[in-house]
């Protein structure tokens, strides 16, 4: 793992000048946390500091109950799994959104719905949403639930899609492994569900290495969800199983990191939407260059910048900037393949309208690490800007 620290004050080490997408950071206090684990003698799975993590989590999100996970693919896993998932139901996924949304779907058997997005947010569209499922109901299937995905941290419509799930009786289990510290109104992202999901994979706004945490105000949920977790272990001196279960429970050590790191939210937030604010200075004076900003409903978190280019302007421009940064030893990512355009499910239903195929066609997401400088991110703009003057 690559530590880049340059936005706080206790570095600890700048390894190489390369500038990644979204570099993982760790701190003096971080490694300190860690190691003051180690040395308490909780090197087995559970232990104090994963009790905390949980507790604390719970209280910065506003909720009654957390239970920290391998990864935030396995607290989707078991949230569709309390939910009564079962082989051969649908579940509505966005298709703009990470492979392991959907992944998690097929592990229980059931068949991912792919549903388009609007165009405000990214996220989805409660109008496709009501048509899906109605569409599905009149040829005999079953809808299991709506999985809505906070994309690149920015809230979906919950108002809309809130109405919709409860009119036709769907319960809704939110992704928001991207979604940490922004919120929809009042509400955190990840409160919006019957549960919602985190992700502290290497690239999010803060880390345990991997790791994802489930999210509820449902005391039973939880409890299940952590039972399962655990392999199912009854309550007998011996290992009892009634059920079957899953190793998917974070460890104290990588909790006491998640500790440290959540101390620091609202300040990640406040980094990455100012490197957004950056981005959308350095470009203001280009037509046809967008950067993606906040729905009128919600605050992200900004977790990526993403960039959007006119084609008729700048042709092939994602891709030619891409090409053209890397050259310089930056990195830029394209924007989620849609779901639907994946080999893995091209058999699968979806309803589509265009957005995010758009999406993914003019999109690329930028440099948007809090490690970065503002002289990294000038020299970003710069090069973008050098990119697009030669493809006019």
């Amino acid at each position: 793992m690559i530590l880049v620290i340059r936005h706080y004050p206790e570095v600890v080490e700048n390894l190489g000048a390369r500038i990644f997408l979204s570099a993982p950071q760790a701190t003096e206090r971080d490694i300190s946390a860690v190691v003051d684990s180690m040395k308490s003698g909780w090197l087995a799975p559970a232990g104090p500091d994963l009790e905390s993590f949980e507790q604390e989590m719970a209280a910065f999100l506003g909720v009654g109950h957390t239970v920290a996970l391998s990864s935030g693919t396995a607290a989707l896993h078991l949230g569709l799994k309390y939910l009564g998932i079962q082989a051969g139901d649908h579940v509505l996924v966005p298709t703009l959104t990470f492979g392991a949304t959907a992944f998690a779907v097929t592990y229980l058997g059931a068949i991912p719905v792919f549903i388009d997005v609007e165009t405000e947010s990214w996220n989805l569209d409660s109008g496709l949403v009501r048509d899906a499922v109605v569409s599905l109901r009149e040829s005999g299937k079953r809808v299991g639930a709506v999985i809505p995905v906070d994309l690149y941290g920015t809230p979906c419509n919950y108002s809309a899609l809130q109405e919709v799930c409860e009119e036709l009786g769907i319960p809704m289990l939110e992704d928001a492994a991207e979604g940490l510290g922004a919120s929809f109104g009042s509400s955190m992202l990840g409160t919006l569900g019957q549960a919602g999901v985190l992700s502290f994979n290497g690239n999010k706004l803060i880390t345990t290495t991997g790791g994802g945490m489930l999210v509820t105000n449902d005391e039973v949920f939880a409890s299940k969800v952590r039972f399962w977790s655990t392999q199912s272990r009854e309550d007998f001196p011996w290992y009892e199983h009634k059920e079957i279960g899953y190793n998917y429970r974070l460890s104290n050590v990588l909790a006491a990191l998640g500790r440290s790191q959540l101390r620091r939210v609202p300040s990640e937030v406040d980094s990455r939407r100012a490197i957004r604010e950056q981005y959308w200075e350095h470009f203001a004076e280009l037509s046809g260059v967008r950067v993606q900003s906040d729905p009128s409903w919600g605050r992200s978190n900004a977790w990526l910048s993403v960039v959007r280019f006119d084609d008729s302007l700048y042709p092939n421009a994602p891709t030619r900037v891409r090409e053209f940064l890397e050259t310089h030893n930056i990195e830029s990512r394209p924007v989620w393949k849609p779901m639907h355009q994946q080999p893995v499910f091209r058999e699968n239903i979806s309803f589509v309208n265009g957005n995010a195929d758009s999406i993914f066609d003019d999109g690329l997401c930028l440099p948007s690490g809090t490690g970065l400088t503002s002289s990294d991110i000038e020299r970003v703009a710069s090069l973008v800007k050098q990119c697009l003057k030669s493809l006019v």
